[in-house]
């Protein structure tokens, strides 16, 4: 049976439509908010898998039609692999729904949500999110929700706005993503995806309180569709550990888990200690799984008592103390800049490399086409956490983690009118033991002072754990491997000592207080002012001059009439300007030019070609110019290179003459003056009578040229 349901959020209008769609999955729901259509589905198997962990993907797909696009590719029109925008939004979605199922579920579940219709101004990861929780809580899958979520933006007076229209690409705006769900009349935010212009910490949380009332009328708007359909959830089968196994498994690890957790050095020895014991399971049961959860349950357990009646971490530190810090730069002989920074066990190389304004990313996707300038990827191999594994290409994973550090870095990277180059910064994790994103933004900080770029302000990074129970809460600054895994919450945070840059939160429970979360915040701060501090012993402003190795990049404006004279019939002027110069040539159509070179020479050569092919001439000029071409009216005489002006035959004698080539032939040299130029640029001459000073021959234009 078709049921549509409809509610508002700021005057714009969220329809559900149900059974219309997609009928043979488990749950199903097409979300329209706007023109924006999002059609979310969720299946599970009747079979449980193998794996020993919690079976859930989520894919989020955009399509080209939905915007009445067709994909740019020449050859390939259909969509390919999923965008990094799609990506993204998958692993929003993913980390916001996974905590409200039962841990212990080994049958796969798989939400797909497909957009349909993007109207290019109402974000369709909002519809996602609503429609992923109604399609799970209309369905027979066992599930905790519903959840919602909303978008908060500054708008032009810097006042926060719910549900802003999407900003372009390159545009510099902050917005918060915000999802939560409830517990009895409290809201509990579960997930933060949010990148901000330093915004101060108080400003951030007002933006987060504000999403607060809007997802409970969407909460409550849910509800009321579930109670509409009634669904009967199955009862899945979970496996359960015996008594008797669980009296086995304790005499394996009596005594031995917390040696192992708590009095070790290094994240590695504690790895093969734990591992020995995970192994000496193994070796006792055919089917280890159920004991396996058993120890991480008992672990779990012993984190959580350790920190809230002892205030003990796993390598001793105190709640709010970050690791020991070191950092360099300047690693690597060839590169433009580089730095390296440590922070307990989590080692990140960071390297900056500048290119021209051509270098830059082109992208062509769901929602709309447009260049980046400034790019940071990140690599997370198996070594760095002492595992051997294959080397593909960029998983979700590296894809999310690059993303939130450009995300927080981009703020402070200089306009492209002050610094026009292309940025690309590549992290390379060498060690992991917690926090490798943060660690990324504090080794790009030291890169891009090395390189001699001058930010804005310098960034750094830190993340944020929880532990808490139903009576009492401890927030942990700079967690490490085993506290993320082990607690309750993840939030990075990112910033300058001015504000915040970025900010990222997901849970393993079912979500967190405001109260928790303004508290987590606040001694992020602490955290996050103390590491710059610890950065900045290291390098603290960026050097004086680019890196010598640095390509460098000149500007230069020219009439936009003007360009065509650059570039030539089929481009043929501009490339042989490249080939003679060696210079790269970027134009913009303000007329804008971008000479970048590695040669100094180079570039000096080739702006004085494009001096010479752009100069403005001016009535009164005197050239010594060659005549190019006869024509029956006259002689087209060469000013500049690309430059002509008509010589009328009448010009050529004081009687009449019948023929140009009676008195002149194409490569004479002429003393020419400038008569006119009209507004469409065409240039008329006549004879010079006598030099003036401000005659330009062949010798100035060779040194113009040079």
């Amino acid at each position: 049976m078709e049921k549509k349901f409809k509610t508002e959020i700021e005057g714009k209008e969220i329809s559900v439509e149900l059974g219309k769609l997609a009928q043979q999955a488990n749950g199903s729901a097409l979300v329209t908010y706007g023109q924006t259509a999002v059609l979310a589905t969720a299946v599970m198997s009747n079979n449980k898998s193998d794996r020993p962990y919690f079976p859930l993907t989520v894919d989020y797909q955009e399509k080209f039609y939905a915007a009445g696009k067709i994909k740019g590719s020449r050859w390939i029109k259909r969509e390919g692999r999923p965008t990094d925008d799609a990506i993204l939004t998958s692993r929003l979605v993913d980390r916001t729904i996974r905590p409200l199922f039962n841990q212990k579920m080994r049958n796969d579940i798989q939400v797909v949500l497909t957009v349909l219709s993007f109207d290019g101004e109402n974000d369709p990861s909002v519809a996602a999110i609503i429609g992923a929780s109604i399609a799970l809580s209309v369905s027979d899958i066992p599930w905790n929700g519903p959840v919602a979520g909303m978008t908060v933006g500054e708008d032009e007076n810097g006042k926060w706005k719910i549900a802003p229209a999407l900003p372009s690409k390159e545009e510099n705006s902050s917005e918060i993503l915000v999802i939560g769900t409830e517990k009895g009349k409290d809201i509990l935010i579960n997930m933060i995806e949010g990148g901000t212009l330093e915004m101060p910490e108080d400003k951030v949380i007002e933006g987060i309180e504000l999403v607060g009332k809007h997802i409970r009328k969407l909460i409550d708007f849910q509800k009321t569709i579930i109670q509409e359909v009634k669904p009967e959830k199955q009862i899945v089968e979970i496996d359960e550990i015996t008594e008797e196994m669980k009296n086995e498994v304790n005499e394996i690890i009596k005594d031995k888990l917390e040696p192992a957790l708590y009095d070790q050095k290094t994240k590695k020895k504690g790895k093969q200690d734990l591992d020995k014991i995970m192994e000496e399971i193994k070796e006792k049961y055919e089917e280890p799984d159920l004991a396996i959860d058993y120890v991480e349950g008992k672990i779990d357990k012993l984190v959580h008592e350790n920190v809230l009646k002892n205030g003990k971490r796993l390598d001793g530190r105190k709640l709010d103390e970050f690791r020991k810090i070191t950092g360099e730069v300047g690693l690597l002989p060839r590169t433009h800049g580089s730095g390296l920074f440590k922070r307990g066990e989590t080692q990140v190389l960071s390297v900056v490399t500048l290119g021209s304004p051509g270098a830059e990313q082109h992208f062509d996707q769901m929602g709309g086409e447009g260049t980046k300038s400034f790019m940071h990827d990140y690599n997370f191999p198996a070594f760095s956490v002492g595992e051997t594994g294959r080397m593909f290409g960029p998983g979700r994973r590296e894809i999310g983690h690059g993303t939130l550090a450009e995300k927080a870095l981009k703020p402070v990277i200089p306009a492209k009118k002050d610094f026009p180059y292309t940025v690309r910064i590549v992290s390379e994790v060498l060690s992991s033991n917690g926090s490798s994103s943060m660690g990324s933004v504090c080794g790009s900080t030291l890169a891009l002072l090395d390189a001699g770029i001058n930010i804005k302000a310098n960034v750094s990074g830190i993340a944020m754990g929880l532990i808490q129970d139903e009576k009492t809460h401890k927030v942990l600054t700079d967690i490490q491997g085993h506290e993320d895994h082990y607690g309750d919450m993840d939030l990075k945070v990112a910033g300058t000592r001015k504000g915040i840059t970025a900010i990222q939160m997901d849970v393993k429970i079912n979500g967190i207080s405001l109260e928790i979360l303004k508290d987590a915040i606040k001694q992020a701060k602490k955290g996050r002012l103390g590491i710059l501090d610890e950065m900045e012993k290291t390098i603290k402003a960026s050097r004086s001059e680019l890196s010598p190795l640095a390509p460098r990049v000149y500007t230069l404006q020219v009439n936009p009439k003007k360009i065509g004279s650059i570039i030539g019939p089929g481009g043929k002027t501009i490339h042989g300007i490249t080939d003679e110069t060696g210079a790269d040539i970027d134009i913009e159509d303000d007329g804008q030019v971008f000479v970048t070179c590695d040669d100094a020479d180079g570039a000096k050569k080739a702006i004085g070609m494009i001096k010479n092919l752009t100069r403005e001439i001016k009535a009164g000029e005197i050239f010594q110019g060659k005549i190019v071409k006869i024509a029956e009216f006259g002689a087209f005489v060469e000013l500049a290179p690309g430059q002509d002006g008509l010589l009328h035959i009448s010009e050529f004698g004081p009687g009449r003459v019948k023929s140009v080539e009676d008195v002149a032939k194409t490569g004479d040299i002429l003393s020419v003056n400038v008569k006119k130029v009209d507004d469409n640029g065409k240039i008329s001459l006549e004879l010079a009578k006598k030099p003036k000073e401000n005659t330009i021959n062949d010798n100035t234009r060779e040194k113009q040229k040079s």
